[in-house]
């Protein structure tokens, strides 16, 4: 109907609401489509989008790619909503279920394990609609919503990713940002998305108050993981997290070495 409108993918979890807030308002703009984290990064790699919140470890392969906003998903602790469960003791972890909408968590898993302990366990895949207990590897990946919630079950340890990686690197971590594929003119919604943005982290408690149900979490527990556990702005030391977690990435092959990519260098509005 709308054949010039831009195509733009976003992530239909509690941690994204504040950076769609309002963005439904400038539909008539662009198309807005909800879906996983990896299966945005599929559609926007196969050209069905042409701007998506995808996992940052999608950047880092394909050159092509162009961070359109400094708005993004990240951490500077704790994240809370991305969660390694343990069923043994980490140093003896050989089999890994990996959240089927996972890609960044998935290789900062990787990362972790062969850094610590030297490892490259098997690894899975877990259905969205399925549960832990439907698999038996010896940890299991689950991020988004249904991380925040432990399941019932002893566990020998759980990580949260993201205070393992900011103890770890003494730096921030990103999980998802804004990228727009090759060829797409960015101008018209760069300013929208960043709007988007300062709109939802100025409006954190309302966010908190009409989606902390749904979440399975009191107003208070959902406004505390909105703002204290997420970052929502792409800056220096989130771009520096970014090169070194591509530079550990590349190393294990999880993404090809691009010896032309500079962080500090990523073009972005502004």
């Amino acid at each position: 109907m709308y054949p010039d409108r831009l195509r733009i993918g976003a992530v239909d979890y509690l941690n994204s609401r504040p950076l769609v807030y309002g963005l439904s308002q400038d539909a008539t703009e662009f198309e807005l489509v909800f879906d996983l984290p990896s299966r945005l990064a599929d559609a926007l790699a196969d050209g069905q989008l042409d701007v998506a919140l995808i996992p940052s470890i999608e950047f880092f392969r394909d050159p092509t790619y162009t961070i359109v906003s400094d708005a993004c998903i990240g951490c500077r602790g704790p994240v809370l909503s991305v969660k390694l469960f343990c069923r043994r003791s980490p140093a003896e972890i050989r089999s890994v279920a990996m959240d089927e909408g996972s890609r960044t968590s998935a290789a900062l898993v990787q990362i972790l394990l062969q850094d610590r302990y030297g490892l490259r366990p098997r690894l899975e895949s877990l259905p969205i609609g399925a549960s832990i207990e439907d698999t038996d590897a010896d940890a299991v990946l689950l991020i988004g919503d249904r991380a925040i919630h432990s399941p019932a079950a002893s566990f020998a340890d759980i990580w949260d990713l993201g205070d393992q990686w900011c103890r770890w690197s003494e730096l921030p971590f990103v999980f998802a940002m804004w990228v727009a594929r090759s060829g797409i003119d960015t101008a018209p919604v760069a300013d929208i998305l960043a709007a988007a943005r300062n709109r939802g982290v100025a409006n954190l408690e309302s966010i908190a108050r009409t989606e902390a149900a749904a979440a399975g979490l009191t107003v208070p527990e959902c406004l505390s993981y909105l703002r204290d556990n997420l970052h929502f702005h792409l800056g220096p030391g989130q771009r520096q997290g970014m090169d070194l977690f591509y530079r550990h990435a590349s190393h294990l092959g999880l993404v090809p070495q691009r010896l032309d990519l500079t962080l500090d260098d990523c073009r972005t509005p502004g």
